[in-house]
């Protein structure tokens, strides 16, 4: 009789493997279709954004706030900052797009979030290999990678993403008016977060009001990693760290209480 319920427990880990690996095949073919082309424009996107970038400041300055190379320089601040965007609103639409598989007992929404967390960061690792790889190969600009710093910036989105995208996948489904009035709040994010400026250069008193966006301090780190003459003693990472682990315990807490209740409305 004892029997049954430690074999249960024992295979409880094994199924939710088990679901999270069905869901990550099911985002594969809904999210970037069973043709390369969705992946093609994951790429895409971000190399056409460096190319704009590159193309607008080229023609107005003769170097970049750091370094020679201009697509280098907007690549460590443009790609951190689509990385945290993808992310978070990947997660923050997981309740939604798993709407009907979360009636079922054995998938549960953390299940749905793992899964769509996994294949949307190794997405983005794979366009990041690529379009940075790309920049290094094609056009080698003077660099020496600090891989440790790289990986702390890394490390530091990846945890603010998956932070404010857990507590927005409850948000926007306990209040549909959240997910239009959090688009309005990211769209100045693209010109307050040093992507193609860096802090040092903000005058008084905006700068102390900058330090307060967490993805300033991400894309410092990975600019460290890129330019080891920069120093940008400003970087905290901490703080987006700390932000994120506050809003994934809320997130967690929250889906955990409410997620039944939001499911049967």
């Amino acid at each position: 009789m004892s029997a049954r319920p430690n074999l249960q427990a024992q295979s409880a880990p094994f199924a939710s493997l088990r679901a999270i690996g069905a869901l990550v095949l099911r985002e594969i073919t809904t999210t970037y279709g069973r043709s390369p082309g969705g992946y093609v424009w994951a790429i895409l996107e971000p190399a056409a954004g460096i190319a704009l970038l590159t193309l607008v400041f080229s023609i107005g300055f003769r170097t970049p706030p750091l370094g020679t190379s201009f697509p280098l320089f907007y690549a460590a601040g443009l790609l951190p900052l689509l990385m945290f965007t993808d992310l978070s609103n990947k997660l923050a639409q997981t309740i939604q797009f798993s709407r009907a598989l979360l009636t079922y007992p054995r998938i549960t929404f953390l299940d749905a979030l793992i899964a769509r967390l996994l294949l949307n960061l190794m997405t983005q690792l794979m366009v990041h290999c690529i379009v940075l790889g790309g920049i290094l190969l094609w056009l080698h600009p003077t660099t020496t990678l600090d891989f440790s710093k790289i990986g702390r910036a890394y490390l530091a989105v990846l945890c603010l993403a998956t932070g404010i995208g857990t507590l927005n996948s409850f948000l926007t489904v306990a209040y549909p008016v959240w997910q239009t009035a959090w688009a309005v709040l990211n769209r100045p994010l693209f010109l307050v977060s040093c992507v193609f400026f860096i802090f040092e250069a903000v005058p008084q008193p905006y700068r102390d009001i900058l330090w307060y966006n967490p993805i300033v301090h991400i894309v410092g780190e990975m600019r460290d990693g890129y330019y080891p003459f920069y120093q940008p003693n400003y970087v905290s990472l901490t703080y987006p760290v700390a932000i994120g682990a506050i809003t994934l315990m809320a997130g967690l807490f929250l889906l955990n209480r409410y997620h039944r209740d939001i499911l049967d409305k």
